[in-house]
C-alpha cells in the first residue's frame, strides 16, 4: 500500500508551507485537503492548527527525530516550550513543574522543576507524548 500526494498550490505564511494537495491511495478515490509543514518540511496539521500556533508564536517542529509529524514549539511571545497534540495544548515555561496527575508524570518524576528552558522543553515533550 502506498500513499501518493500531488501538491496543486503552496502559499508561505507564518514560516509555515500551506499547501492543497491531493492524496491517493490504490483502490480509493483521491481526496484533497489543505496541509501546513514547518519550515523544514515536517507536517504541522490543518490550516486552522497552523493558524492557532502562528497566533501564539510558536515554532512548531517534532518531539523526536523520527516524529513526523510537529508536537512541540517554542513561542518566543511567551517564553514557553508547548506540547500538543489533537487532544490538548499546554505551555511550559521556568518554574512549571510536574504535579501528581499531571500528563506529564508519566515521563517525568512528579516534582520535576523547569529551571531552564531545557527542562521547560522536557516537560513539553512529556506532555506531548502522553497526549499523543
Amino acid at each position: 500500500m502506498s500513499i501518493q500526494t500531488q501538491t496543486l498550490s503552496t502559499e508561505a505564511r507564518n514560516g509555515m508551507s500551506y499547501r492543497r494537495e491531493i492524496w491517493s491511495m490504490e483502490g480509493n478515490d483521491p481526496v484533497e485537503m489543505d496541509a501546513v509543514y514547518n519550515a523544514h518540511g515536517v507536517y504541522v496539521g490543518d490550516k486552522e492548527t497552523a493558524d492557532f500556533l502562528a497566533d501564539k508564536g510558536i515554532l512548531p517542529e517534532p518531539r523526536t527525530e523520527q516524529s513526523s509529524v510537529c508536537s512541540i514549539g517554542f513561542s518566543h511571545k511567551d517564553q514557553k516550550w508547548y506540547g500538543w497534540s489533537h487532544r490538548a495544548i499546554h505551555g511550559f515555561g521556568i518554574g512549571d513543574a510536574v504535579k501528581d496527575g499531571d500528563c506529564a508524570c508519566e515521563s517525568l518524576p512528579v516534582g520535576f522543576e523547569a529551571k531552564s528552558m531545557d527542562d521547560a522543553k522536557q516537560i513539553a515533550m512529556a506532555f506531548a507524548a502522553s497526549v499523543s
